[in-house]
């Protein structure tokens, strides 16, 4: 997370609805030798106490994991490269922003039996952003082949703890500077949803007068 004061004020609520409806993070282990790390979706709670979660057996964070340990699930967003040229001020340098939220706290391995409706929930809420699709569901495969693909599956859960964002927007430039860098965003930049990105730089508040 950035330490910039100017880039953590957003609301906690912000943060956790961010999360939810990203719904897909890198999670983060510490290993023997080296970070562990997965790329997994994720179904946030509504008040941001846990997110649910699934890894196949291989994975080398479910076969290390048989007790509870820390752990980060890091949720990234928008995000692109900013000239320094776009404030039209002088004395500016190169930066990148973005939003990431991390999620962080004590991950543990969940029954099985709780395998089949995490599955569930987290298909459908998916699916059901897909409408007018019909949405799908586990009973459209055969027996043999879901009965082998639950053994190959683990469900977790991240018990959260701690909830830290940054929204890096250029609040800590002047109105028109951050203005002007967003309108080169969008037509512009280099990263990912750059037209969300430069949206949200429209909209924040700026520290500086």
């Amino acid at each position: 997370m950035h330490p910039n004061p100017a880039f953590r004020g957003t609301p906690a609520d912000t943060n956790i609805a961010f999360a939810r409806d990203r719904a897909f993070g890198t999670l983060a282990l510490n290993g023997a030798e080296t970070p562990m790390l997965s790329h997994v979706p994720f179904l946030l709670a509504e008040d941001g106490s846990h997110a649910d979660l699934h890894l196949v057996r291989s994975n080398p964070i479910s076969r290390s994991l048989k007790d509870p340990q820390p752990a980060t699930l890091a949720v990234t967003g928008p995000d692109s490269y900013i000239s320094p040229d776009w404030y039209a001020l002088d004395d500016q340098v190169p930066t990148w922003n973005y939003v990431a939220v991390h999620l962080t706290g004590t991950l543990a391995p969940l029954p099985d039996t709780d395998l089949p409706p995490l599955l569930e929930r987290l298909s459908t809420f998916f699916e059901t952003r897909l409408a007018p699709k019909p949405v799908w569901t586990m009973d459209k495969m055969q027996d043999e082949a879901l009965t082998r693909m639950l053994r190959m599956i683990r469900p977790f859960r991240l018990t959260i703890t701690d909830i830290q964002g940054t929204w890096k927007l250029n609040q800590n430039k002047p109105d028109a500077a951050r203005q002007g860098a967003a309108n080169h965003v969008a037509s512009d930049g280099i990263g990912t949803q750059t037209d969300l990105l430069a949206d949200l730089m429209h909209a924040a508040t700026g520290d500086t007068p």
